[in-house]
């Protein structure tokens, strides 16, 4: 293990029975990883380090012990780690730059909580924080068109907007319910009802051209529920068109990246995979198999597949050679 993975272990060590006491009943496994940002199997590692720590003697009733139950962990006995880790000097006054710049950024929408939060972590960092001020940050969407969006949220007011499709390279125009706003990854996303799709959508902000507050309320029908993102923006319809493809070693990263419904090993290509993804835009999936160059061959759907064969064989046509086929 290197010097930083050991002090960061040790710093996790440290805080992990705080955080497990402010927790009596008990936490999921999963949830405590994901707090402290490191695998379960890591995390797991941890606990059973801890059941070796503990108060000179190191007998029984001497060392931390903790209590599983099933996917739970909670901690029975302490050993005196019961006192949070404080913030360093440096670590508050970040903490406070970031929090300062922060309420600067328009739409936000928690402004009370960040206050609070600003003034706790304020007095953690002492004088050293009097001197910070906020720093420049690009936000990733325009503005005005969050000004707007921001204002039909709290008016509960419909929103009419144009909005630019990457997939099909389109720019629609749509009246929507907004039901929240959401800040992902750096960009700003409104969740609403679109009249026109009939359902829950995100609208990315950078991608909106233009966007006002009609006079008539937002009315989000009963069936309008907000999307759990744990897992990502991208959550195609179950629902959707599924689409198989075979991918080859280099090409394996489109599992990570985009939510896949199975994967599964092959040897044709050799050190491969197979992949079913959904998506309700074939034309991106189209897309997506020719810019992997060969290295993506669809299995289905066959339609799919003839297109993505057709569009290898014109385009090696302009060039006089001969085509491979994407498709299985």
């Amino acid at each position: 293990m290197t010097t930083t993975g050991t002090t960061d272990r040790m710093t996790r060590l440290l805080a992990l029975v705080p955080y497990l006491t402010a927790r009596p009943e008990g936490v999921l496994v999963a949830e405590a990883a994901r707090d402290f940002g490191v695998s379960e199997r890591q995390l797991r590692s941890d606990l059973e380090l801890l059941w070796m720590c503990g108060l000179p003697g190191y007998g029984p009733g001497d060392l931390i012990d903790l209590s599983f139950e099933g996917e739970r962990v909670r901690v029975t006995f302490t050993a005196g780690m019961v006192r949070p880790l404080r913030l360093t000097t440096d670590e508050a006054v970040a903490l406070v730059v970031a929090l300062k710049t922060l309420l600067e950024l328009p739409g936000l929408a928690e402004r009370e909580a960040v206050s609070r939060a600003l003034a706790k972590v304020s007095a953690a960092a002492g004088h050293a924080g009097d001197r910070v001020t906020p720093v420049a940050v690009s936000v990733d969407a325009r503005e005005e068109a969050l000004a707007v969006v921001r204002d039909g949220l709290e008016r509960k007011r419909a929103l009419h907007l144009h909005y630019y499709v990457p997939t099909r390279d389109e720019r629609t125009e749509r009246t929507v319910d907004p039901m929240r706003l959401l800040l992902v990854d750096g960009k700003w996303y409104l969740e609403a009802w679109c009249r026109r799709a009939e359902g829950v959508r995100l609208f990315r902000l950078d991608r909106v051209d233009d966007v006002v507050a009609l006079d008539e309320p937002a009315a989000p029908p009963p069936q309008a529920h907000e999307r759990d993102i744990d897992n990502g923006v991208y959550q195609p319809d179950p629902g959707s068109p599924a689409v198989r493809l075979r991918l080859s070693r280099s090409a394996r990263w489109v599992a990570d990246y985009y939510p896949v419904d199975s994967v599964s090993a092959v040897d044709d290509p050799p050190g491969g995979l197979a992949v079913t993804v959904r998506t309700q835009d074939l034309s991106w999936a189209r897309r997506l198999v020719a810019s992997l160059g060969g290295d993506a061959l669809v299995d289905e759907p066959a339609d799919l597949a003839t297109q993505v064969a057709a569009d290898a064989r014109a385009a090696l046509a302009r060039y006089g050679g001969v085509a491979t086929d994407s498709a299985g």
